[in-house]
């Protein structure tokens, strides 16, 4: 049976070459025309001798997910739906802006915490993606969008493991795909420009600060136990005590000097103004020194219909992230992108029947199905 080499990070694919009797540079060679050139075929690989590409073409493949369908915004945001086997499927975001290409990446098909304002969490938890089926999110993109855009040049300058589940509760497959992303001979992006978005896995975030520190994104969306505990259930495991207590520890190894807060905006839940000042006392409190140097990202809610929640005013959020400002947060209100396609944040759940038996369809979209090795440019309007 063959392998997929984007299951491999580089030192993984230097381990499978010494296996095969080849030498451990090898797999730079090889690392590079599957991550920065994007082959698929061993007889494109001209530098490698024809005996090696004669043994990969019997022991090993390199293997994308399908594309089930692809959804491209009016403000430029892409949407792809693949299939991860048996039914399941996950999706990944592409944001353009004048000065980045950020892609949103999922780490799981569907996701266990259950925070109320996520419609993934909605859908329930399937199972773990692999590190190659990660990478595989990256691979994809980034050499399609060359394609798309005809540039030769890197078009994805930014990751966030902001997709569908929660990094941290897969580990052991994160690690290889972020050493992958940020390897020099693949996609060779910052340690700044990733980031892994969690929901608060005390243990796996004072693990990521040892094994692979990049950007930390963490979701907080309340200023208090109680509440937190009923908008993020794995609050009643990590209480705000403990999560800022490893948010202070993680700063010691992270490529940034600030933890961004994620809060989500919900109308008449988190978002009175009182709260905003606890939250202020909140960080406070928990200094170290100079202080746990934050920035909290506000984020106008998606709202969808199993949630029951509502998104904040404009003018709530605007007098909610004045509070912060004014403390000398730096207090950032988060551009909706991608809402027309399902695409914006909270709203990733797939175009598939969900795990509490709703089935979840873009309803405003026609859904293009994609050929995995074809896959073309597609706009998806309202119809």
């Amino acid at each position: 049976m063959t392998v997929n080499l984007l299951d491999y990070d580089l030192e993984g694919l230097a381990d499978f070459c010494e296996r095969h009797g080849e030498k451990r540079f090898r797999a730079t060679q090889l690392f590079r025309w599957i991550h920065q050139k994007g082959a698929t075929d061993f007889d494109q690989m001209s530098d490698l001798a024809r005996s090696l590409r004669e043994k990969l073409k019997v022991a090993a493949r390199i293997e994308g997910l399908q594309v089930i369908s692809q959804h491209e915004s009016n403000d430029g945001t892409v949407k792809w739906l693949f299939a991860v086997g048996a039914g399941n499927a996950v999706e990944a975001v592409f944001i353009p802006e004048e000065d980045r290409g950020t892609l949103c990446i999922s780490s799981q098909a569907g996701c266990a915490v259950g925070c109320r304002f996520c419609s993934t969490g909605h859908q329930g938890f399937s199972r773990n993606l692999t590190s190659g089926e990660i990478t595989a999110q990256l691979w994809f993109a980034e050499h399609f969008l060359r394609k798309h855009l005809a540039r030769d040049e890197r078009i994805i300058s930014n990751v966030v493991m902001m997709g569908m589940g929660e990094p941290l509760q897969n580990y052991g497959a994160l690690i290889p795909a972020l050493r992958t992303i940020l390897d020099d001979h693949a996609y060779g992006l910052s340690r700044r420009r990733v980031t892994v978005s969690t929901s608060g896995v005390v243990p796996m975030i004072d693990r990521l600060g040892q094994d692979c520190p990049v950007a930390l994104a963490v979701s907080l969306h309340a200023p208090t136990d109680e509440l937190r505990t009923n908008l993020v259930p794995l609050n009643r495991k990590y209480p705000i005590a403990e999560l800022l207590g490893a948010c202070n520890r993680y700063l010691v190894h992270a490529p940034r000097d600030f933890i961004t807060f994620e809060y989500c905006m919900l109308d008449g839940v988190n978002d009175q103004l009182e709260q905003a000042r606890e939250l202020v006392a909140l960080v406070q409190r928990y200094r170290q020194g100079q202080g746990i140097w934050c920035k909290f990202n506000l984020i106008p809610f998606n709202p969808f219909p199993e949630s029951g929640l509502l998104c904040s005013p404009p003018e709530q959020i605007a007098a909610f992230g004045k509070i912060l400002s004014d403390a000398g947060i730096v207090t950032t209100v988060r551009k909706t992108r991608g809402d027309d396609i399902d695409a914006a944040c909270g709203q990733l759940a797939g175009d598939v029947r969900d795990r509490t038996g709703v089935s979840r369809r873009i309803a405003r979209q026609r859904v293009v199905m994609l050929q995995p090795d074809k896959a073309s440019a597609v706009t998806v309007k309202e119809i």
